[in-house]
């Protein structure tokens, strides 16, 4: 079977230089005119669900997700030129996505807790979109459970190529080799953000990266 690489965007891919965090909280005080109290862990969790932790907080009661997020979009697209400015890519990233690309065997796809708009504006200031599938991904507003994006990603890449795939999760959190690990998919880590290797394996990670400097070994690892 081929392979469906799903990756996570943050601190995986790239970094995005705080821009999607300073057009939500500029998007929760327009929408809601409340005063922003307290900024959430975003680190692997869907949009969903910080959405919900985030009105809780705040005591917000007339206000849908959805409609929260079309203006945080909107915030994002206005200054999206930001994230090449402000962020960067992680080490090896380019590289690992140029040979994966090139192998017939594996289809690569988004899944992260982003929602879409913002996921397709994060990659794309960084010349990344064409590596991805956007169609086949789980995103952060299919569901507030990571575990259901995968699922969600599956099911979608099944749907639109006929075939079954080998689902392999690559990301830097804990959030990300649960919910591979809960669809039966082979769980990457990557200690590239704030959760170090350590936890990564403790979690239940299959393999456990500190970067993907090491095309080769990264490349290996992803598609045997």
């Amino acid at each position: 079977m081929r392979r469906l690489v799903m990756w996570d965007i943050d601190y995986t891919l790239l970094r995005g230089g705080g821009v999607a965090a300073r057009a939500w909280r500029a998007a929760f005080t327009e929408i809601t005119g409340r005063a922003w109290l307290e900024t959430p862990i975003f680190g692997g969790r869907t949009d969903m669900d910080i959405c919900a932790e985030v009105f809780a907080r705040h005591g917000v009661t007339d206000c849908t997700p959805e409609t929260f997020f079309v203006r945080y979009v909107q915030n994002v697209l206005a200054v999206q030129h930001e994230f090449g400015e402000q962020g960067a890519l992680m080490p090896g990233v380019r590289d690992v996505l140029e040979r994966l690309g090139d192998d017939p065997r594996v289809v690569q796809t988004l899944v992260t807790g982003n929602v879409p708009e913002v996921a397709a504006a994060k990659v794309a200031a960084f010349g990344l979109s064409g590596s991805f599938d956007a169609e086949v991904g789980g995103y952060g507003t299919d569901d507030a459970v990571r575990a259901t994006l995968v699922r969600r990603s599956l099911e979608r890449a099944e749907a639109k190529y006929g075939e079954k795939f080998t689902p392999v999760v690559i990301g830097d959190t804990v959030h990300d080799v649960t919910a591979a690990l809960a669809n039966g998919a082979l769980a990457v880590g990557v200690a590239t953000g704030a959760t170090t290797m350590a936890d990564l394996v403790l979690a239940g990670a299959h393999a456990v990266l500190p970067d993907l400097s090491d095309t080769a070994a990264t490349v290996r690892i992803l598609t045997t």
